[in-house]
C-alpha cells in the first residue's frame, strides 16, 4: 500500500553526474535523499549496494557510507539480512505521528513566544520569504526544505535543544508526505499552501503572545492533516475505474 502513494509523475532515476574528487559519498547521499524525499524512489523500494555501485560508477565504500547516513536519519531501513530499502510510509501510524507533530509544533512555538531574541524575528521573516519564493517555483523538495528550515528557527528561538532536535526528527519523517501535500494543493481547486500561516505564526511568536502562538501551531497541524487526508481521497477517486 505504502508504494501507491507516490505521485503518478515519478519517472526511474537517471544516471547522475559525476561528483567532485573525493565527494563520493556524499554526492550519493544527496543524490538519494532528494529521490526519497520527491518519491521517485518509493516508499519500501529495495536498494541494491552493488546496483547502485554500477550507477553511480563508484566502489561499494561511499555506496554504504550515504545508506548509513540515510538510515541515521531514517531515510533507509538497513535489515539484518544486509538489505537497505527505502524507509515505509505507515498510513496506519500517521494519526500517532500528528499528534507528536502537533504537541513539538506547538510547544516549540510557544517557547519561541516567551524567549525569542529580535534576531530570531529577523531570521523567521527571511526563512518563510524563502519558503514563499519556492512555492512561486512550484519546487517541491525547495518547499520542503525552506519549510522545515523555518520551522527549525522557530524552534530554535525556544531556546531547547531537547525539543529542538525531536521536532527536527519529526520534520524529517514527515518531508515525503508533505510533498504530497504540496502535490495536491497544486492540482486542488481547494488547496492552499501552508505559507500565510508562517507569517501569522511569527506575528504572535514577536507580540510574544504564548497563547495565540499556541493556538496557530495548533492550526497550522491541523490544516497539514486535513490537506493530506484530502490527497488521499482525491488519489482514491481518480485512480478508481470500474467497466461493466
Amino acid at each position: 500500500m505504502a508504494n501507491d502513494l507516490g505521485t503518478t509523475k515519478n519517472t526511474k532515476p537517471e544516471a547522475p553526474a559525476k561528483p567532485a574528487r573525493g565527494g563520493g559519498g556524499r554526492f550519493v547521499y544527496q543524490t538519494l535523499k532528494r529521490e526519497i524525499l520527491e518519491l521517485k524512489l518509493a516508499p519500501a523500494e529495495p536498494l541494491d549496494e552493488a546496483a547502485l555501485a554500477e550507477r553511480f560508477s563508484m566502489s561499494r565504500s561511499p555506496i554504504r557510507e550515504a545508506l548509513v547516513r540515510l538510515s541515521a536519519e531514517g531515510m533507509v531501513e538497513m535489515l539484518s539480512n544486509r538489505t537497505t530499502l527505502v524507509a515505509p510510509i505507515n498510513l496506519m501510524e500517521f494519526p500517532r505521528y500528528v499528534e507528536a507533530l502537533d504537541l513539538l509544533q506547538r510547544m516549540t512555538t510557544r517557547l519561541a513566544a516567551q524567549h525569542r531574541t529580535a534576531e530570531d524575528i529577523v531570521e523567521m521573516k527571511s526563512r518563510a520569504a524563502a519558503y514563499d519564493a519556492a512555492c512561486l517555483e512550484e519546487d517541491h523538495l525547495a518547499m520542503s526544505a525552506t519549510n522545515k528550515d523555518f520551522h527549525m528557527t522557530v524552534a530554535r528561538a525556544g531556546k531547547n535543544p531537547y525539543f529542538t532536535a525531536s521536532y527536527g526528527r519529526l520534520l524529517d519523517e514527515g518531508r515525503r508526505i508533505l510533498h504530497m501535500h504540496f502535490e495536491f494543493t497544486r492540482d486542488s481547486a481547494k488547496g492552499r499552501s501552508l505559507g500565510p500561516e508562517h507569517f501569522t505564526m511569527i506575528d504572535a511568536i514577536e507580540r510574544r503572545d504564548v497563547a495565540d502562538a499556541d493556538r496557530l501551531a495548533h492550526e497550522h497541524t491541523a490544516l497539514f492533516h486535513d490537506r493530506f487526508f484530502e490527497f488521499l481521497r482525491a488519489k482514491y477517486q481518480d485512480d478508481f475505474e470500474l467497466e461493466l
